[in-house]
Order: structure tokens, then C-alpha cells, then sequence
């Protein structure tokens, strides 16, 4: 039986069509047609655009409020993981459990094994340098936390991977713990053929667009790594002028108090860059918790999808060699065997999910980083702005000053 493809199942949810998003008043006027105030407000525009376009949800699932857990073997972190759905297979419409990080690290490794053919979303890496990040702050728990959040979303969001059972048992099931012992069997039977599927057969090449697509993804996880190594250098260097400048304005307010005349200009300056100060560090901690994990998630997601591209070229690499096996034996009657068949199957469905997946991945990665980096520019803008306003504020301080007879 042909294994059904991403393209085949659930196309149920694509429902309900957006005929309302061109809403007008009574006399033909379209609502809010006036244009953003600023680059906030254009980024919150564009931000429920994409929402508009999403697909009718029947799940949602969030992860929030970590927890710290200090035993006598181990300390970790959990999280609580929120469900609120209306589909049939739950037998709840809401659930709530706590997971911690190894809970979701068993659930993307089986879905890599019952889905093989499917990208499976990344996780935030698991391990820290020691003695760098302190993996128990609060600043490394929250932007994990949004990791998280964002890999459940991910599978929320896909039209497959949000039915898989396992995922179905990791929201619901109060003792995951029980169901890692028992090693639940619940591989498909494209999952099973795949995971034996060994490195003794040899691709000869891949198909065009499967090779542009193994292009691509090394051309774009080496240009976000080298954006990725000059933001962190960037980074630094932001950090260590905000130790200047910590330095550096209290010198002014020194001076100030030996100076009775320039006392009221030079504690301006002071002020000044104190406020300069405290806006370099909020835009450092904005590229830090929002900039960076996306430029990472995105070189893990292609990495995600090279391994799938490989056990598709796996699955093409047999399907070859036995065809081959077929044309050597030179039977009588040149029926293709059932095995070679089913074969030929798992390439057509690697080829279908493959695609759809790097189909979705595209929209998801322009949506993604037109909003890295709208916020970007919006938070770069809000710094030169406050650094604007402090020193304009110190002019009325000089200018006003009476001269001395």
C-alpha cells in the first residue's frame, strides 16, 4: 500500500477561507487605512498580516513558567506546557504538564524516528560553555523558555507532525516517564523501513532540484554563521564601550564638583551618558535575546533539513540498486518485484513531504526574519533616538548660561 504523503493527509484544516480580511465600512471605506506612526507600530502591522494568513487552528500550546528543581542526584529546570484544543483525539479540551529540557529532547527524536520523511523543527542546543553562561539565570531560562516555546509551535503549526502520537502522548500524559520505560511502539511502517535502511547503497546523484536544494542550504547556514560570529563580535565590543562609558561619566560629575561655574553643564554631561548607558545596554540584551537565538535556530533548522535530504538520498540509493538487481537477473517476465515497488513508494513520498516541508520552512524563514529584522532596525532606531535626546538636552545648559563680565 502506498504510504500517504504530507500533501495527502489532513487537508481538512485548510477549512476556512480569509474572505474577511478586506474589511470596509457601510460606505465603502476601508477600516484603518492610515499609515504606521512608527517602525513599532509598522512591525505589530506586519505581524498580524502574518497571522491573517495562518491556517484555522484547533491547537494551541504554550510553555511558560520554569521551575527550578534542586534534588540530592541533579538541579534542573522545568516548564509548564499549556494545551487548549477542540480535536477528537484528545480526550480533554485543556491540559497542563511540566516537562523538562530531556522530555523534549525524546519527543523530537521520535518524531525523527515515526517521521523521517518530515523537518523536524530544532531544539536550543543543550549544552553551555561552563563558566560563561550560567545556565540557571534567569536571562538563559527565559530565552530557553522561548526556544522551546517556539519548537512546540512549530509542530503545532504543521499539518503532520501535530498529529504524530507521540507528540499527542508529550502534551497529555502526566508521567512521561512511564512511556520512555515502556518504549511505546509506535513506528509507521515508513519509519521502519527507513531507520534499517544502512550506508551500503551509494546515490549515484541527486535530482536538480534536490541538489539546489543541498546548495542552498550550505550556501545560507555559512553566510547565518558569518552573520552569527560578526553579531557576537559586535555584541562584545558593545559591552566593552559600556564599560567606558560607565567610567566615563562619573568623571564629568567630578569635575563638576571642583568646577562651581561648569557644575550644572557637566553633571549634564554626566546624566547624559548615563542615559546613553542605559540604552547601549538595552539594545545589547535586544540583539543578545531576540537577534541571535533566531540566526542560531535557523543554522540548526538547515542542518535539520540536510539530514533529511540525506535519508531521502539513502532511500533513492536503493531503490536504485535494485532495479539494478532486477535488470541483471534477466527473467522471462519483466515484472517489477513488490519490494522494488514499495521502494519506488517511499521515494515518491520522501519527494512529496520533502518538498512541502521546504516549501513551509521558505514562508516560515521570510516571515521570520522580516521581523528579526524589522525589529532590529526598530530597536537600533529607539537607541540613536535616546541618545539623541540625552544630548540635545544638555544644549539649553550651554546656551543659557549668562557670560561673565
Amino acid at each position: 500500500m502506498v504510504p500517504l504523503c504530507a500533501r495527502d493527509q489532513l487537508g481538512h484544516r485548510r477549512s476556512h477561507s480569509h474572505l474577511e480580511r478586506d474589511l470596509s465600512l457601510p460606505n465603502g471605506t476601508p477600516v484603518d487605512t492610515s499609515s504606521p506612526a512608527s517602525s513599532s507600530s509598522l512591525l505589530n502591522r506586519l505581524q498580524l498580516d502574518d497571522d491573517l494568513d495562518g491556517e484555522t487552528r484547533d491547537l494551541f500550546v504554550t510553555v511558560d513558567d520554569p521551575k527550578k528543581h534542586v534534588c540530592t542526584m541533579e538541579t534542573y529546570i522545568t516548564y509548564r506546557v499549556t494545551t487548549k484544543t477542540t480535536r477528537a483525539e484528545f480526550d480533554l479540551p485543556e491540559y497542563s504538564v511540566r516537562r523538562r529540557y530531556q522530555d523534549f529532547d525524546w519527543l523530537r527524536n521520535k518524531l525523527e524516528e515515526s517521521q523521517p520523511t518530515h523537518l523536524i523543527p530544532p531544539l536550543p542546543e543543550k549544552f553551555v560553555v561552563k563558566g560563561v553562561v550560567d545556565r540557571f539565570s534567569e536571562e538563559f531560562v527565559e530565552t530557553r523558555r522561548k526556544a522551546l516555546d517556539k519548537f512546540l509551535k512549530r509542530i503545532t503549526d504543521h499539518p503532520v507532525l501535530s498529529f504524530n502520537e507521540h507528540f499527542n502522548v508529550f502534551l497529555t500524559a502526566k508521567d512521561l516517564n512511564a512511556y520512555k520505560k515502556q518504549g511505546i511502539a509506535l513506528l509507521s511502517k515508513m519509519g521502519e523501513s527507513v531507520k534499517y535502511v544502512t550506508g551500503g547503497y551509494k546515490l549515484r546523484s541527486r535530482p536538480l532540484e534536490f541538489a539546489a536544494i543541498g546548495d542552498y542550504l550550505d550556501t545560507f547556514s555559512l553566510k547565518l554563521g558569518t552573520i552569527d560570529r560578526i553579531a557576537q563580535r559586535i555584541i562584545k565590543e558593545q559591552l566593552e564601550y559600556l564599560v567606558e562609558l560607565r567610567e566615563y561619566g562619573p568623571v564629568y560629575s567630578t569635575w563638576g564638583g571642583l568646577e562651581v561655574e561648569l557644575s550644572e553643564p557637566l553633571e549634564g554631561v554626566s546624566a547624559c551618558i548615563g542615559n546613553c548607558c542605559t540604552a547601549l545596554e538595552e539594545l545589547s540584551e535586544d540583539m543578545t535575546e531576540d537577534f541571535l537565538p533566531v540566526l542560531r535556530e535557523y543554522i540548526l533548522y538547515s542542518e535539520s533539513m540536510k539530514n533529511v535530504l540525506k535519508k531521502r538520498d539513502q532511500v533513492q540509493a536503493e531503490y536504485e540498486a535494485k532495479l539494478e538487481a532486477v535488470a541483471l537477473k534477466k527473467e522471462d517476465r519483466p515484472k517489477v518485484p513488490t519490494d522494488v515497488e514499495k521502494c519506488q513508494d517511499r521515494v515518491e513520498c520522501f519527494n512529496a513531504d520533502l518538498k512541502a516541508d521546504m516549501e513551509r520552512w521558505q514562508n516560515n524563514k521570510r516571515q521570520d526574519f522580516r521581523q528579526l529584522l524589522m525589529g532590529m532596525a526598530d530597536k537600533n532606531i529607539q537607541y540613536y533616538e535616546k541618545c539623541l535626546t540625552a544630548w540635545e538636552s544638555i544644549i539649553p545648559l550651554l546656551q543659557d548660561k549668562p557670560e561673565t563680565k
